[in-house]
């Protein structure tokens, strides 16, 4: 996947905790590229890409969940960061940690559904709140990119993540919505799994918002 230049790690002192962290908010959007791969794989009866998506998010999560426990443990040691912006780089981790862990829990439903039967519009949809989840987490990308080298830029984006969420909030209730049309063609199980589906995009880009809204405190103080 894309290697990403973050200012704001890159303008403070190097240190290994820092460089953790970089990698670690790369491999959390990763797993939502997969995501979204997998989905659209998935809509197209393409099972054989679909379950190798899938395999390639969870071996990018996993690396999320060590970069995670490895950056914490850097960043406890005290000299990585003035005390403020240890505490900012952490809270910035553990969302993108969640985010990740989203993006594994949708993945889970789209292995288990791999055998249903699932209305095409209900598939079509689902590929569109995926779409949506990577623009969202692309701009909030952006700014955290933006934090140091452009303050204004970075508070901007962040405000769109916010806008792109509200899209996926809308498609999520069209579909909660489409699931009386439907619901005689899907027994109960495959029903459950595929509201848990919706239910964890719609999560990750809350959490995206949550990431995005916690930016533009950081963008205010450069």
């Amino acid at each position: 996947m894309e290697k990403r230049s973050y200012v704001w790690f890159e303008s403070r002192r190097r240190t290994r905790g820092l460089e953790l962290a970089h990698e670690q908010i790369t491999k959390a959007f990763d797993t939502v590229t997969w995501l979204h791969k997998a989905m659209k794989s998935f809509s197209e009866k393409n099972m054989i890409d679909a379950k190798k998506y899938v395999e390639n998010l969870y071996l990018a999560e996993e690396d999320v969940d060590q970069l995670r426990t490895d950056t914490f443990f850097e960043l406890s040691k005290g000299a990585a960061l003035v005390s403020d912006y240890r505490e900012d780089l952490l809270h910035v981790v553990k969302r993108l940690d969640t985010l990740a862990d989203y993006s594994k829990d949708a993945a889970r439903c789209i292995e288990m559904l791999m055998e249903a039967e699932i209305p095409s519009e209900l598939c079509q949809k689902t590929v569109y709140m995926t779409s949506k989840l990577v623009d969202t987490a692309q701009m909030l990308r952006n700014s955290i990119e933006k934090i140091s080298s452009n303050p204004s830029e970075s508070a901007k984006d962040a405000k769109q993540v916010g806008d792109l969420e509200t899209d996926i909030d809308t498609e999520y209730l069209r579909i909660k919505g489409l699931f009386i049309k439907y619901g005689s063609n899907m027994n109960c199980g495959t029903m459950v799994i595929f509201d848990d589906l919706i239910e964890f995009i719609e999560q990750a880009a809350d959490m995206c918002a949550d990431t995005a809204d916690y930016i533009l405190v950081l963008s205010s103080r450069e």
